[in-house]
């Protein structure tokens, strides 16, 4: 009996530390300064699709988890730092952040697109559209990579910006020729604080990425717990419900 009574206790062990893991508080940052997606509400709460994507997860996974703000400059290195579990920020998927951080299945697809001045005599995207332009992005994004990369070597002037926010106020006011962004952000900017002075010049071509959650390497259980209720919110319309509180048309 010996043998399989220190069998039983060794099993029921482990089934303890499994439990103990699947009730462990998981943390979830985000940035609070990228509307609709993440913004601070008066009350100093977060909100938006990043966040109701964020606790409609934790509650297809029973998980109890926390979401705290952070700024986004410092956000895979707070992740890699054990300051939290997991980014849930609109962060696109890119081979540069995988060599830092691992990523889930996507949660929604978005191209690049370029805002101007209502009155502005620009007419197109591309290149040559922008050398001699001044074209704002916030900076550490896949639109701020874009900028450097294609416009700034050809004779644009980059201007860099901590937050979308702060990019915008600047085309709002005229510091800026041109701002490259996240095609929903700025939509959503258009239709509100945006409307009467900007508008949708086009969508950049051939810039479509992914928004996916970043987990620090090697925590492939909670990657894969994350992987799963995706999947289950997107069958089960619940993911739809979200994105139909924030856009008339279908971001998966």
């Amino acid at each position: 009996m010996r043998p399989f009574v220190c069998a039983a206790v060794v099993a029921l062990l482990g089934l303890t530390h499994l439990a103990s893991a699947q009730e462990q508080v998981i943390r979830i940052a985000t940035e609070g300064a990228y509307p609709p997606f993440n913004y601070m509400q008066p009350d100093g709460s977060i909100a938006g699709l990043d966040v109701d994507i964020a606790n409609a997860l934790c509650a297809e996974m029973k998980a109890e988890c926390t979401i705290v703000a952070q700024d986004w400059d410092g956000m895979i290195p707070a992740l890699m730092a054990n300051k939290f579990d997991a980014v849930i920020a609109s962060m696109s998927i890119t081979e540069e952040r995988k060599l830092q951080v691992d990523f889930s299945d996507k949660y929604y697809t978005t191209p690049l697109a370029v805002v101007v001045p209502k009155d502005s005599a620009l007419s197109g995207v591309g290149v040559e559209d922008m050398k001699g332009k001044t074209v704002g992005a916030q900076a550490a994004t896949t639109q701020a990579n874009y900028a450097d990369d294609v416009y700034a070597k050809g004779g644009a002037e980059v201007k860099m910006y901590p937050t979308q926010d702060e990019a915008a106020t600047d085309l709002q006011n005229g510091r800026v020729d041109a701002l490259i962004s996240d095609k929903f952000v700025v939509v959503d900017w258009l239709n509100k604080a945006g409307k009467d002075c900007c508008r949708l010049l086009g969508d950049v071509p051939e810039t479509e990425t992914e928004a996916g959650i970043a987990i620090r390497k090697g925590d492939d259980a909670l990657r894969e717990r994350f992987n799963t209720a995706i999947k289950a919110i997107v069958a089960d319309g619940t993911y739809g419900k979200i994105v139909g509180k924030y856009f008339p048309f279908d971001i998966y």
